[in-house]
């Protein structure tokens, strides 16, 4: 199997604290949670691509420049894509004018994202 980038879950399990209220439940019955993926972006890349994990991260590669929040967009797009959520479920809660960051994906379980990311980095 291939490394997966660090994953954390905020919230969803049952007992998990006032946040796990407010969730939904997901496709297999699971309360849907915030998942958070930490990020290591190489803004100006030749191409947007999601190109494996390294030191725990997962490794974002995208075309925009890191000006204007235009790589920040970019990043959320790409993930948006390959993970087949919304943007509005993604957003950047560490790092947003730095490389390394942290994404949180509401709405989904941990165990869902780790068989996108299992398929994506197959």
């Amino acid at each position: 199997m291939s490394e997966l980038p660090a994953i954390h879950t905020r919230g969803g399990a049952a007992g998990a604290g006032p946040s796990a209220a407010g969730a939904r439940p997901g496709a297999d019955g699971a309360r849907a949670s915030a998942v958070r993926i930490d990020l290591r972006v190489t803004p100006r890349a030749s191409k947007n691509a999601i190109d494996g994990v390294r030191e725990g991260r997962l490794v974002v590669k995208v075309t925009a420049p890191p000006v204007d929040a235009a790589a920040n967009e970019a990043v959320v797009a790409l993930l948006a894509e390959a993970l087949g959520l919304p943007k509005r479920s993604i957003s950047i809660v560490i790092g947003a004018t730095g490389r390394s960051k942290t994404v949180e994906l509401s709405g989904v379980t941990e165990d869902a994202i780790r068989a996108r990311l299992s398929a994506i980095l197959a």
